[in-house]
């Protein structure tokens, strides 16, 4: 089905002279009731219009003398109100003294207040209310309907001016809410991109720093019992294959489309079990944790909180591994809802003597992203290093 119109506005020539014909009948109306004595703007001079509306029939009124011609190429001048609006509202109310231009003005003053600033619609509309008093001083007797035209005048005036205003208004209205909802979806995309960015550097350090650790045990053990490194192709293969798992499940989100600011992984809630197993991976692959678990019951934690946690907990045990690999650390969480989550990390800066394997390379965006998420969760993260030691302080809102 044709729109109808889209189709008319994507022809402004078409509707152009649309609005020349009707302006043009319309102002044939105004200037045959001004010959019974009706007038619904004031003219100063009165030889003029009788030229324009002397002739017997209606197919000879532009023909009638030079002067008649002026009322057509006032209306025909409305074509060029777009791109000179103030001008040709301003050439059409000086014409307007003499001859009965009442609607090509109006339809200029419309132009104007749809279109230009404030101070220029107000000046335009201030000269088109002067020839009212002009009107009724020049007038005498002032009578009836000198007062109906001056009236008739300031409403019509006033009315063409408010409607142009309050389309102006509401274009500009609408055109605010697109820009709003733009900057909304670039934020909302900005925020998914950084969420996927976390999630993906969450996911892929602790994997690949597991796969690491376990490589680096059989390159500095080749002489290891076959038991030992048949246990490490295992972590190695299995610590793959959930790497590879973990992210399809991130990228779904990209896929998935944005329907707000905040766009959660699909990813499954952690639970007790799921903490327990990181743990586990991580003493698997030679870290050395001393772990305190003082926990109020988690089912009554908020998913989004319970999923900051763990990616906060995967991300510390991750910078351990990478940074003081063979050191031992010390994990405490505890909390519930009414003092919130607390997790505290402390490891030696520096790795044992006994520590054969290098330390892992990082990115050097393990806190960068455990602080976006601690902002966003509405809690507080603390780091320090002393001569020794590293502490790591997080504390989250225990929301239900």
């Amino acid at each position: 089905m044709i729109d109808v119109r889209k189709a008319w506005r994507d022809r402004p020539v078409l509707a152009d002279l649309a609005v020349v014909a009707a302006a043009a009948a319309l102002t044939l109306i105004v200037a045959r009731a001004r010959r019974t004595g009706l007038s619904v703007y004031p003219q100063l001079a009165g030889s003029a219009p009788e030229s324009f509306v002397g002739g017997l029939l209606p197919a000879g009124w532009g023909f009638a003398s030079l002067g008649s011609l002026v009322p057509l190429l006032a209306c025909a001048a409305l074509c060029l109100r777009r791109r000179h609006p103030a001008g040709v509202a301003a050439t059409l109310i000086v014409l307007s003294t003499c001859w009965p231009l009442a609607v090509p003005v109006l339809i200029a003053l419309f132009t104007v207040a749809t279109t230009c600033p404030a101070r220029t619609t107000w000046s335009i509309t201030g000269a088109a209310l002067v020839p009212v008093p002009v009107y009724l001083l020049v007038a005498p007797p002032v009578g009836p309907l000198a007062l109906a035209t001056a009236v008739s005048a300031v409403t019509l005036v006033a009315g063409a001016v408010g409607w142009g205003l309050a389309v102006a208004g509401l274009r500009e209205r609408a055109v605010r809410a697109e820009t709003d909802a733009a900057t909304r979806a670039q934020r909302a995309q900005r925020h998914a991109r950084e969420e996927i960015a976390r999630e993906m550097h969450d996911v892929l350090a602790h994997r690949l720093s597991l796969l690491s650790m376990h490589a680096g045990a059989l390159e500095y053990h080749p002489g290891a019992p076959p038991e030992q490194v048949a246990q490490a192709v295992g972590v190695i293969r299995d610590s793959a294959t959930q790497a590879l798992e973990d992210l399809q499940d991130v990228l779904k989100v990209l896929r998935a489309p944005v329907v707000s600011e905040h766009t959660e992984p699909p990813l499954p809630i952690p639970t007790r079990l799921a903490v327990t197993l990181l743990i586990e991976e991580s003493r698997a692959a030679g870290a050395r944790l001393s772990v305190r678990r003082l926990l109020d019951d988690p089912a009554t934690m908020s998913p989004v909180t319970a999923r900051t946690a763990y990616r906060l907990l995967q991300e510390a045990l991750t910078n351990h591994r990478k940074h003081a690999p063979g050191t031992p650390a010390s994990l405490t969480v505890t909390g519930g809802p009414r003092d919130g989550l607390s997790i505290q990390v402390t490891n030696p800066l520096r790795p044992t003597t006994d520590s054969v394997r290098d330390p892992v390379p990082g990115s050097g965006q393990g806190l960068i992203g455990m602080r976006e998420r601690v902002d966003l969760a509405g809690g507080r993260l603390h780091h320090r290093t002393t001569p020794t030691d590293f502490h790591l302080d997080v504390w989250l809102p225990w929301t239900a």
